[in-house]
Order: C-alpha cells, then structure tokens, then sequence
C-alpha cells in the first residue's frame, strides 16, 4: 500500500544529485579578478596578448591564481583586493604603452572561485542583482531635442531627394534648428511643393512667408508626430543599450525607462566605473562617404596643405591618411542585419551588411552616378573615425546588400558585425547620475539575506519536530530538499538573485511546509476516524494531493502575473516566488511520501506512527487516545 518502486527512487536520488551539484558552485563565491577586454575593434585577443600580461605580472612579483582566455576576454584571479589593485596598474602598463590612446579596456570585476571540473559540467553561480554583488547605477538623460534636429536632418535629406526626383527646382533647402527652411522663387514651383508636402510629409506643418522675390516654407513637426518621434528615441536608445551590453558579455543588466527621458543602467558586478562607462559607450557607427578626389584634398593628404572645405581627414587602417567629404550618404540606421563572413575570391574575413529599402535605394543611385570614383565606409568608435574601406565603385550595386573588407582578422570581423548589429542611438545621452555599490554592502545584505532564510527554516524545522514528531523530521528534511532543488534550478537558469528574491525564498518555506502541515493533518483525521495506520497514510496523501494542487496553483496565478507585469524587484520576487511553488510541490508530497514510505511501508504490522497527539474523540471506544511512539 504504502510502498515506490525502484524507478521513483532512482528519479529521487537523481533530482538530489542534479539538485547538489547545480548548488555547489553558489558556496565557493568569488575571487577577486582583472579583466581585459578590447577598446576597440582592432585589438587582438590572442596568446601574445596573455604572454605580454603574464611577463608584467611575473616581474611585478604577483601571483596569480587562475586566468582564462574567453573570445573577448582575458580573466586574471587573485587572492585579495591588495594584488587584485596591484595587478591592474602593472597589466594597464603591458598593454597600453600609449595611455591617450588604449587599445585595451583593463578593469576590476569578480569572478566565481568554482573548481574547473564543475564548469565543465556547466555549474555556475547564480547571478546576484546589484544590491547583493554591488556594480554601479546609471542615469541616463536623452538629449530629447538633438533626436528632434536629427529627424530634421533626416527629413530635409529626404525632400531634398524627392524635389531632385519630382524634378521641382528651388531657391535651396537649410536645416534651422528643429525646424526646415525652403525657398521657392514661383507659384508653379510653390505648387509642386505643396502637392509633395501633402503626399509625402504629412507629419510637417507648412509656415509660408515672403522674403523678397522668393517665398520661404519653414517645415516643422507637428506636436503628435514631435511626441513620436521622442518616444521612438527613447525606445530606439534602450533597445540599442540592451543589444550592446548583452552581446558584450555584462551579466544580467538592468536597462528601464525612468520618466520620459531617462534611463537607469544597473550593471551588477562591476566594480570599475570607467569599465561601466566603456561598455555603454563602446558601439561602432558606420557612415559611408565619398572620397574627395581633388587636387587640393590629395595635398592635405601628403600633409603640405589644408583640408578643403566641406571634407575631413582620417586615416586608414594601414595608418595612411585620406581625405573625404562630409556629407553622409547613409548610416548604421540603414542597415537591418550585419553578419561575418569570407570573400568568396580572396577567402579573406569581410562583413556582410544588409541595408533596408530606402538604403539599398541610396546606395544604388549612388553607385551608379559615381562608377571609377572611390567610396569610404567609415567606423566611428567614441568619437574617433577609422576609414575601415576605400574601394573603386566598378558598378552598380543594388539589391542592398553590400560588403566590408580591408584587411580584417575573424576576430575583428565578428567584432565590426556585432556592434553593427547592436544599432545606433537614436539621440545622445548624459550621464546624469552615477553611484558605484561596493562589494562590502553587497556582503552586508547577502549575510542578512541567509540569515533570514536559515532562520526562517531553524523555526519552521523546530517547530514540525516538536509537534508532528517524525513525521515533522520527514516534512524538515523535504524542506531542505525543497531549497536545495530552489538554489540549484536559479544556478541551471542563470536567473539573477536579488534582496527581494531572498525574501521571495524565505518566504517559500512557509508555504512549503503548509503542505506537509495539510498532509500530516489528514492523516491525524483518519487516524481519529480509526483507521489503521497504512491506511491512515495513504488516505491522508492522497486525499491532501488535490488541496495542495489547487492550493499552489492558485497562487503560482499571482505568481506569474507578477512576473508577466512587473519589473525590477517585482520580477525578481516573482521568478523566486514561481520556481520555488513547483519545487515545494515535488518536495512536499513526493519526496516526503518517499520517506514515509521507506520508513513506515515494509512494516506489516504497524500499529503506531510518530506523528504527535491524536485526540480522539469523547465517547469513541477507545476514548482519548495517544497515537504517537
């Protein structure tokens, strides 16, 4: 009656495996540890890197503990904070000899002192929010009106190409402010204006003024579409955050909308501030140009004359400089994908972009209007540009697909096309606020955190003990189970821990034993109804089963509408909350009944059970009876 097979407690003792050994790596913590990671696209990540870093630590006389080579990361562990400072200053040296000009990004950060074997094995820590790990805390403000001035920009671009293709002369088109100047010298061409104005710009309202012979249109947004477009950058810019901090490797971000123009960037773990500041800022924007073929241009170039008006000098990869004009021909906004791959001819790494309509439209016209002339895709990178390709337009390219070399590694490649891919910010933004939490808080709240939790569990544990006797060691062990399945399921997910988590885990151990509580009450009912005690087990567990199902399933309802609507620490409460409902129902009531079973089941003649007073009641024939051992 009251008996598993072996299959249920080979599925026990796996669950509890898997359980301890996805929960270890949460005990060994973390090391302290230097991070480098490249600055910018060029920088190589390599073996020659780690040997230069390796020779700087050896004669700085510092040891090391352990140091891994990701793809874009070389991680140095240390013993203490002491050598972690020590080692910074000595690899900052190794690898940037030109500090105006870093090619690495070297940082403080902490990694977890997990054995090699159980990252193999893929067990890792769970992630800790801000408020248990410490990091830095961002504001963020959106330049609301630059984002108005570059759709400005954009708008008066476009209708300079649609009056060129309508055929519609004019007096000239010039960009004030937010707003957009059209001179137009006749009636006719007044007219034309107006009808593409209604077909085309239907978000511009039209201001006509006489100025002399000719007559000035000053185009400005409408308040609807000026709203959209402040409400699409602030989007745009955290959509554009979420891609470059993610594909970058930082840890469970946190990126939300605070107001109408800000944004708060928490990124957990990090310790430098200026390495929080570089992966904000660390996003590649792609611009293409022509190149300026003029004699006075190719005399900037060789550096025995001005630059002309109206271009701009860089350089190369190669270092040469070249000279190009400052109009912009498209940017990184036109481009819907950005991918790696090899030169079908040389084989060699090149970026294969993909461009939307308007852009394969650009670029089309372009090329055909300028075949023999050179073309340069540009790469800017915090403010710098670097000409990445300067190829001879042979002809036309439509279709929108378009293709970057120029003497690139796989690395870099797969670098570009990332941070391509991860988009341009619609409009710029101030850090307005900056707070760095410290490690030491973090510690602070973890040691409060556990204490809560371990508390939580001695009370509830003592308590069953005392009043269910072994049935209460049997639903105080399921307890601990239930944890121990709670801490290893958060370490498989890589979900991160947060203070409200920890209280959403303190929390789940008193509803956690209201299972047991329902269980052992109804086998003390049919224990007072006089049945015998195989009988009064397997009534009360099967019996006790549809409560505590819809009992968890009611409240894992609230549970994940809080995890669908809320944010932040809401939602860190709320996945604790969920997970913690599926692993006390599996603790509870299988895992207990195992216990149960393994202990009570093969006895054939059982009279009694340990399951505290059992008052019967007056007038029962066997009149107040104890059923306890």
């Amino acid at each position: 009656m009251n008996r598993y097979p072996v299959w249920k407690y080979v599925l026990i003792g796996v669950a509890l495996l898997l359980g301890a050994l996805y929960a270890l790596p949460n005990f060994f913590g973390e090391s302290p540890a230097v991070q480098v990671s490249p600055a910018k696209t060029s920088a190589k990540m390599d073996a020659g890197l780690q040997s230069r870093v390796d020779e700087a630590l050896r004669a700085a006389n510092i040891a090391v503990l352990a140091s891994s080579m990701e793809p874009n990361t070389l991680k140095l562990r240390f013993a203490n904070t002491d050598l972690q400072l020590k080692a910074k200053d000595a690899v900052q040296r190794a690898v940037n000899p030109n500090p105006v000009e870093p090619a690495y990004v070297v940082a403080l950060n902490l990694v977890s002192s997990s054995p090699s074997w159980l990252s193999s094995l893929n067990a890792s820590p769970m992630y800790l929010g801000l408020d248990l790990r410490g990091g830095v805390h961002f504001m963020l403000q959106v330049d609301m009106p630059a984002a108005l001035t570059q759709r400005a920009e954009g708008l008066a671009g476009d209708l300079r190409t649609q009056l060129r293709d309508q055929n519609v002369r004019h007096g000239g088109i010039a960009r004030a402010g937010e707003a957009i100047e059209l001179r137009v010298r006749d009636a006719a061409q007044l007219q034309a204006v107006e009808r593409i104005m209604a077909d085309r710009f239907s978000d511009l309202v039209v201001q006509t003024q006489a100025s002399g012979s000719e007559t000035v249109l000053t185009l400005r947004l409408k308040p609807e579409a000026a709203r959209r477009v402040q409400e699409q950058a602030l989007k745009q810019n955290i959509t554009t955050l979420h891609n470059r901090i993610n594909e970058l490797g930082v840890a469970e971000p946190v990126i939300q909308q605070q107001g109408l123009d800000r944004i708060v960037v928490q990124l957990p773990g990090v310790q430098d501030t200026a390495k929080a500041k570089d992966i904000l800022g660390r996003t590649a924007t792609l611009e293409v140009r022509m190149v300026d073929e003029s004699t006075e241009a190719r005399s900037a170039e060789l550096g025995s004359g001005p630059v002309p008006f109206g271009s701009e000098k860089f350089n190369e990869r190669n270092g040469q400089p070249l000279v190009v004009k400052k109009q912009v021909i498209l940017t990184g906004e036109n481009l819907t994908d950005a991918q790696p791959g090899f030169d079908n001819q040389t084989q060699e790494p090149v970026v294969n972009l993909t461009l939307d309509g308007k852009g394969a439209r650009i670029f089309r016209d372009v090329t055909r209007d300028n075949v023999g002339k050179r073309m340069a895709i540009l790469l800017f990178e915090k403010g710098r540009g670097e000409i990445v390709t300067a190829p001879v337009i042979r002809t036309e390219i439509g279709g929108g697909r378009v293709q970057i070399s120029g003497r690139m590694t796989t690395v870099e490649a797969n670098d570009v096309a990332l941070l391509l891919r991860a988009g341009s910010l619609a409009a710029p933004m101030e850090i307005i606020e900056e707070r760095t939490i410290g490690p030491s808080l973090g510690a602070e709240n973890i040691a409060k955190g556990f204490n809560s939790v371990t508390w939580g569990f001695v009370a509830v544990a003592v308590f069953m003990c005392v009043y269910y006797l072994l049935f209460g060691v049997f639903s105080s062990v399921a307890l601990g189970v239930n944890l121990l399945l709670l801490v290893a399921i958060l370490s498989m997910l890589q979900a991160t821990l947060t203070l409200p988590g920890m209280a959403a885990m303190a929390l789940v151990l008193g509803m956690a034993i209201d299972a047991n509580v329902l269980i052992n009450e109804r086998v003390r009912e049919e224990l007072r109804n006089g049945a015998s005690p195989q009988a009064a087990i397997h009534a009360g567990y099967d019996r006790a089963w549809a409560t505590i199902l819809d009992s968890n399933v009611t409240t894992l309802i609230a549970g994940l509408a809080l995890l669908a609507f809320g944010s932040g620490p809401v939602r860190g409460f709320a996945v604790v909350h969920c997970i913690g409902i599926v692993t006390s129902m599996f603790s509870a009531v299988f895992f207990s009944r195992g216990l149960v079973n393994l202990w009570y089941g093969r006895q054939k003649k059982l009279k009694t059970v340990s399951i505290g007073t059992v008052w019967r009641p007056q007038g029962a024939s066997a009149g107040r009876e104890l059923t306890d051992e």
